[in-house]
Parts: structure tokens; sequence; C-alpha cells
């Protein structure tokens, strides 16, 4: 059941001003060129209006791009060792005395085909190549965004590629994978760590700890490729990832909120780096003022891919629909595909909301995707004539 809509004459002033603060939509639109598109199919209906745009990222896939243009900087690149070794080039940020980075770029699951995906296999080494040249920036913070990865290693590949030793009972070194994990029987630090100085935070948009039935083998594995007995195998070398990490570096990691990010590179981070987890897009709305925007607006519009039940936990929307609930103001939610229980679950709102889908009215998927921003900028203007019945 959609969310109930509301006249123009119960919103709380005339529509003046609208802010548009979209996610990407995964696969199709980067957040810039959604917001973009809503913006158009926006001013159809309000020519007049004024249009605030503020593209959002919550640590995923683009979230690079977001943060250079709501915080300024520099964008550099580099070679790098992508997720199964073919060189990759990945792109980072530096914004005054922050360093941005995310593992999208060196390890992205859009990096390799559904084919070549194996979780048990691949690795972040390329993030541990980055970081270091990260370290080299005369900076003191460096973010590092936690989503879209194609791995399950908890960042062992980023350790190694940073100077720690992963051995087996032989005292040889591990190969890449999630799966070598199972072999692991100690791990010795490198002497002089580059990061050392440096504040390193962890940006994550889950809440998942590392282990167990809400894991990041259990629950983000399959999505990366891998069979159930794949899972289970994992599931198994992160555990024992974990007891050895304890073991030899004091840092009990599997129940920290955050740690199965990205295959477990929470953890990783924690553990190896010393690292803080924290929700990418509660940072970013701090830096950015996003209440005192949502505030000042008089409708707030924001969106993603697909809108279900995780939307509302750490991710874009959730937060948007947090500050917008807090401040009273009307939210429209633009999405291509809305579950029945998150629209359920806003059908009991206090204040107006409405949720519009480009797959209530193109069933095709395939098709939605390859015309998305034509799409997006339509579902806009119908939405906002329904919402204000216009």
């Amino acid at each position: 059941m959609p969310p109930r809509t509301v006249k123009a004459s119960q919103l709380s002033r005339p529509l003046r001003r609208i802010l548009v603060c979209p996610d990407s939509f995964k696969g199709s639109l980067t957040a810039k060129a959604a917001a973009e598109s809503i913006s158009r199919g926006l001013r159809q209906v309000l020519p007049e209006v004024e249009v605030e745009l503020l593209p959002l990222a919550d640590g995923g896939e683009g979230t690079l791009e977001v943060w250079l243009a709501a915080l300024g900087g520099e964008k550099k690149g580099l070679w790098v060792t992508g997720p199964l070794g073919d060189p990759v080039w990945a792109e980072y940020g530096v914004a005054g005395k922050r360093a941005l980075l995310e593992i999208a770029q060196v390890a992205g699951l859009t990096l390799l085909p559904p084919e070549r995906r194996d979780p048990t296999r691949t690795t972040t080494y390329g993030l541990g190549e980055l970081v270091r040249v990260a370290c080299r920036e005369p900076v003191a913070e460096i973010w590092i965004g936690l989503g879209g990865s194609a791995t399950v290693d908890a960042g062992a590949g980023m350790a190694q590629a940073l100077g720690y030793r992963l051995l087996d009972e032989a005292g040889d070194p591990l190969a890449w994978g999630g799966g070598e994990l199972a072999r692991l029987a100690r791990i010795e630090p490198p002497e002089q760590p580059v990061w050392q100085g440096k504040r390193i935070r962890g940006l994550c948009d889950v809440q998942n700890p590392l282990t167990g039935p809400l894991g990041a083998a259990a629950v983000f594995a399959p999505q990366k490729g891998a069979t159930p007995q794949q899972v289970q195998q994992l599931e198994q070398a992160l555990q024992r990832w974990a007891e050895v990490v304890k073991r030899d570096l004091g840092r009990a990691v599997e129940g920290i909120p955050g740690a199965g990010a990205a295959g477990g590179l929470g953890a990783g981070l924690v553990a190896f780096l010393g690292a803080t987890l924290e929700s990418g897009i509660q940072l970013l709305a701090q830096q950015l003022n996003l209440a005192e925007r949502i505030r000042r607006s008089d409708l707030v519009v924001t969106g993603e891919g697909r809108f279900d039940e995780q939307s509302t936990m750490g991710k874009v929307v959730g937060v948007v629909l947090q500050q917008a609930r807090a401040a009273q103001k009307p939210l429209l939610i633009l999405c291509g595909q809305a579950s029945p229980a998150a629209r359920t679950d806003l059908a009991v709102e206090s204040h107006p909301i409405r949720v519009g889908a480009l797959c209530d009215w193109i069933p095709d998927v395939a098709a939605a995707q390859r015309q998305a921003s034509h799409y997006l900028e339509q579902l806009a203007a119908q939405e906002l004539r329904a919402f204000c019945q216009l």
C-alpha cells in the first residue's frame, strides 16, 4: 500500500524551494545524474521553483564523486591490483586534510563480469596500494568508503600490500582471497607502518557483524557470486581469521557493528589499521549541514535504485527520511523498485510522504535501466503532480 498523498493546501507552505538529495541508482545513474534528472522533472510541473541539488552517498560506489563535489578537492589516480590480480585504474581524492578512497574503485563488484565473480579468490590488495599512496599526501585523515566490493577477505589483501605477513602453519605467505584465510596460522605486523599518525575512518552503509547469520559471508557473499558451499567455506575462514587477529593483534572484531561491511573489510580496517567505523551518510550529512538544508526547504526529494527494508538502516534514503521527519518536511522518495513492506512501513507516518517507483508503470526492469534518466525525469514530474494534486 503506497503512503498517502497530500494536497498542496495541506503543505506547511507553498512550494518555493525543493531540496533534491538522492543516492545513486546503482547500475543506471550516478547520484549527480539522478539529481539532475529529478530536477528537470520537477521543473516541468513548477518551472519557477528553486531547486537545490545535493547528491548524496553512503560509502558505496560513486561516493568519491559525491565527496569531491561536496567538499572540494583534487582527484588523482594510479594503476593498482584489481580484485583478481588484473591491473585497474583507481582514483582517489584529496580535500583539505582528508584523503578520500573507496573500495569500489579497486575491488568493486562492477569490475568483474558475473562469470568471473568468486569471493573465495578476490582480493583487497589494490586498496592497500591505494592507502600506501594516500599516506604520502599531506593529510591527517583517510576516509575509506566501504560498499560495492567483490571481496570477502576481511581486508587481508590490503594488509599484505601494507607490509603485514599472513602465514600458514609452514610459515609460508597466504595467497589472495577469502578462502585462504582458513589456513591462517600467524600474523606479523610491519615494522614501520606507513599509516602511522593518520586517522583512518571506514565509512559503512551497513551494521552487519563479521560472522554469523547476519555476517559478511552469510549475507553478502551470495551477492558476490558465492555458492552455498563457498558461503560456508568463507564463514569458517572468517572465524579463523578473527581468532588469529585477536591472539596476534589483540583486537576482538567479530561483534563490531559494521565489521561485516565490504566482505569483512570493516573488521580488517579496525584490526590492521586501528580504524574507526562510522556511518558514511551520517558523516557526509554533518559535513554538508543536511539538517539545515532540509529545514530551509518546502519539499525534500530523495531516491535510490531499490527502496526496501534495508534503505532505512544506515543508507542515504533512511537518513534523509529521519531528518525530514524531524523537521516535519514533506518527503518524496523516487526509486526504480519499491518493496511492498517498505511502502507499508511508511504508510503510518504522521507527516506527508510519498513513494514513486519506475517499475510501477514500466514493468520491464531492463528497459527502465537503459533509459533511466528519461524515465526518472518523467517519474519526478508525475509524482510531484500527484503529491500536490496539481
